[in-house]
């Protein structure tokens, strides 16, 4: 294998291992967001996590938060939480942040 097989493969595994990463990080940001909004909605810690759970399954559907955001928006209306399109853009960023975080912290 010539030196540059080797550093193409090198960035290669490289950029799955960021990949991966990167997934793991905006499931545990909707988890964080899921449970942070569970608690605006009153719900018990049992249906937290399951709300949570929800919506992480609702992020595959499309790369980004919109998918998110689009399904929380009808649980902010019903509950009349007084929470703006920012505040939920502010909180999926923070909440981003501290699981990118936490997953080095675990990987490391």
């Amino acid at each position: 294998m010539s030196s540059f097989d080797g550093r193409k493969k090198a960035f290669e595994n490289k950029f799955a291992l960021n990949e991966a990463l990167m997934f793991k990080a905006e499931a545990r940001c909707c988890k964080l967001f899921g449970l942070w909004l569970a608690e605006k909605m009153g719900l018990s810690d049992e249906a937290a996590t399951s709300f949570a759970g929800d919506i992480i399954s609702a992020n595959l559907e499309e790369p980004g938060f919109e998918d998110v955001k689009r399904y929380v928006s009808p649980y902010i209306e019903e509950k009349n939480l007084n929470i703006s399109e920012e505040e939920i853009d502010k909180k999926l960023e923070e909440f981003f942040a501290l699981a990118q975080v936490q997953i080095k912290t675990e990987e490391g």
